[in-house]
């Protein structure tokens, strides 16, 4: 009976959520204040109902209850409970399901924090966020229906895939929704803001909190990803420009674009046109990576054979969102207001250099994704692009944007001084030099681009810190003033630093763990010994376990090291019997500046074990980097002035609601 009640909770929710997309913007045009009002119960309506059906399904899972299609094909009665709370969003129904309940908690979050908005612009989103609703509801009841039944009940399930068993896929998923749903806000803010015909400073302010919002959380969602294709696929690396992962990149490429190109908008009342272009796109990706990677088409084009009902309704959903935004750009951009006219050198000129080239990075990111895909649909030919691809298209236009990162913040707005702001940041730019001359002092055989890639990263982060220095007066004024000055920056100022120097950090451990890598592959006997980073390890035997719904098999690798206690570390390969699959657990001794990282291969059948021995240095910086920039974003989303309402200024179309009103 409670599967019932969930499967109808969603029929529910599709029938308010095409009443919360078509009323609002009748009455927006009409300017009926009963019919505008319609919007935010209805947002919340549709929430409320939602959420029970996802809690329903997330029950079944918890409960094992294997009369549900979905519980059994991907959970197990002997799987422990953690993995079975992840197992809700671990297939493509649970995931279409983690999508729909972050798209009506936006939509109720407008409805609930959104009061301050003017009334037509704010039914009008939540109207588009009915509308969004309403399509993926319909592709989850047609296609994808999570609560479909099996009469009579197995006695037990299938499993999850082992890959997916692992406490980093039980945040990592909910994290990279929260991002790319988010962005349906600003979405659906744009599409509202071109029916009204309106894009000023006031929609900017509204605007860029939710687009903050969303990025903070992609960033913490791919940048978890990546640590766990880290530490559990066995390879040593931490990206390999695969499809899936490219797939959650573009929109975060396009999301920061979005969030300096907003910050242009209010703060100079430019760039209008192409703001809203940003916010269109950038959902758009996250629609295309989202729906995509889960109807299969990155993995094989014949994925649309298998369901082609699932894969036409998918297509019919991102043309209709993509195509229709577009194409409603094109009829309303034109009557937009151009804005002001842009210096070269100056913020503005650096904020729009640095949106070109995030857009043309994730040009070459998308072509890279997917003209295999389209040449296999056109010509049949199968073609592979790896890494080498990216690597030489992707790194060239990031290092200029890089160095305007950090240009930028210390010009002036309107028109700058370019020589007086290199020499406002002329610390930095001795760092840039001296630290990779160091380097190569060091090491003479260090790659001429990992030494660029050095100064590119001391570049990013003395650049922040010389802009701090500056900023409170450091060496101009008494040291207890410049503390006062630095101390009261605004919290906004104090993001912008945070999420910079976070990318410095990022940089400085890709560069390094790349560069500086080693790396050894040897099949060992107990008592055998190798060499890896000033570090002998010794091979003392595997041992065999059954642990809960997997067998173990685990290596114990004696650590030496000069000057410090020898220490034992444990990787393992474990095999699950359920799913018959077998995957590989590494073990990872860090200290912050690198990483040891064993994994454990196939035995030799002479009673020899394959092992694969890295040490990564400044990986953790990678993480570490990912962090800061999503804590910089959330220190600038705590920014009063972020949130604050802007009375005095009030879209035309409100106005008018308002004196019919009255």
């Amino acid at each position: 009976m409670l599967i019932e009640i969930g499967h109808f909770s969603l029929i529910l929710a599709l029938l308010v959520a095409a009443v919360q997309g078509t009323v609002p913007l009748v009455g927006a045009s009409v300017r009926s204040r009963p019919l505008i009002d319609v919007a935010q119960p209805a947002a919340l309506l549709q929430f409320a109902l939602v959420a029970s059906a996802f809690a329903i399904f997330a029950h079944a899972h918890i409960v094992s209850d294997f009369s549900v299609r979905n519980v059994f094909e991907n959970s197990h009665t002997a799987k422990p409970m953690l993995y079975k709370v992840t197992g809700v969003w671990g297939s493509h129904e649970g995931s279409m399901m983690l999508w729909i309940f972050m798209l009506t908690l936006f939509g109720a979050l407008v409805a609930g924090f959104g009061r301050s908005l003017p009334s037509s612009l704010q039914a009008r989103t939540l109207a588009i966020q009915g509308l969004l609703g309403f399509g993926t509801l319909l592709f989850i009841i047609a296609t994808s229906n999570p609560f479909d039944r099996l009469l009579p009940a197995p006695a037990d399930g299938r499993d999850l895939n082992p890959l997916l068993q692992d406490p980093g896929l039980a945040f990592h998923p909910p994290f990279l929704y929260f991002g790319y749903v988010g962005f349906s806000v600003t979405y659906s803010f744009a599409i509202a803001a071109l029916i009204e015909g309106q894009v000023g400073a006031a929609w900017a302010h509204w605007v860029r909190p939710w687009a903050l919002t969303a990025w903070c959380g992609l960033t913490v969602g791919i940048a978890m990803g990546s640590w766990w294709a880290y530490y559990v696929l066995g390879w040593g690396g931490w990206w390999y420009w695969d499809p899936v992962e490219n797939a959650s990149f573009m929109p975060w490429l396009l999301g920061t674009a979005l969030l300096h190109s907003a910050a242009l908008v209010e703060k100079r009342a430019s760039l209008q046109r192409w703001t809203v272009l940003l916010a269109i796109l950038t959902f758009g990706m996250s629609l295309i990576g989202t729906f995509l990677v889960r109807s299969g088409v990155l993995t094989s084009v014949h994925s649309f054979a298998i369901d082609p009902a699932r894969g036409v309704f998918i297509l019919v959903l991102i043309a209709l969102v993509i195509g229709g935004g577009l194409l409603l750009y094109a009829l309303r951009a034109p009557g937009l207001e151009v804005g002001n006219a842009l210096a070269a050198v100056s913020r503005e000129g650096a904020l729009v250099f640095n949106n070109l080239l995030l857009s043309a990075g994730m040009a070459t990111v998308f072509l890279g994704t997917f003209y295999p895909l389209f040449a296999e649909v056109w010509s049949g030919v199968k073609l592979s692009v790896g890494p080498q691809y990216f690597n030489t298209t992707f790194v060239p236009i990031l290092v200029p944007a890089i160095i305007a990162m950090v240009i930028g913040p210390v010009l002036a707005w309107r028109r700058g001084n370019l020589v007086a702001a290199l020499r406002r940041l002329s610390p930095a730019l001795v760092g840039a030099l001296v630290v990779p001359t160091v380097v190569f002092i060091l090491d003479h055989s260090a790659p001429p681009a990992a030494l660029a890639g050095v100064a590119l990263a001391v570049w990013a982060m003395l650049g922040v810190l010389t802009d701090l220095a500056d900023r409170s007066g450091l060496a101009r004024l008494p040291l207890g003033a410049s503390w006062r000055r630095l101390r009261h920056l605004p919290r906004g100022t104090w993001g912008y630093a945070i999420a910079h120097f976070g990318v410095g950090v990022l940089i400085a451990g890709i560069v390094v763990s790349t560069a500086w890598r080693s790396e050894r592959i040897e099949t060992m006997h107990v008592g055998d010994t190798l060499q890896i980073a000033g570090r002998t390890l010794r091979f003392a035997g595997v041992t065999e376990r059954d642990v809960a719904n997997y067998h173990v098999e685990r290596a114990q690798i004696v650590v030496e090291r000069p000057g410090a206690a020898p220490a034992t570390m444990y990787p393992e390969r474990r095999w699950y019997p359920v799913a018959r699959s077998q995957t590989t657990n590494t073990a990872i001794a860090t200290n912050g500046f690198g990483d040891l990282y064993l994994a454990l291969g196939d035995p030799d059948g002479q009673g020899g074990w394959v092992l694969r021995a890295y040490y990564n240095p400044l990986v953790p910086w990678i993480w570490f980097g990912a962090v800061l920039a999503a804590l910089g974003g959330l220190v600038s989303l705590s920014d009063r002035r972020v949130r604050q309402r802007l009375p005095s200024v009030v879209a035309p179309a409100a106005v008018a609601v308002q004196t019919a009103d009255t």
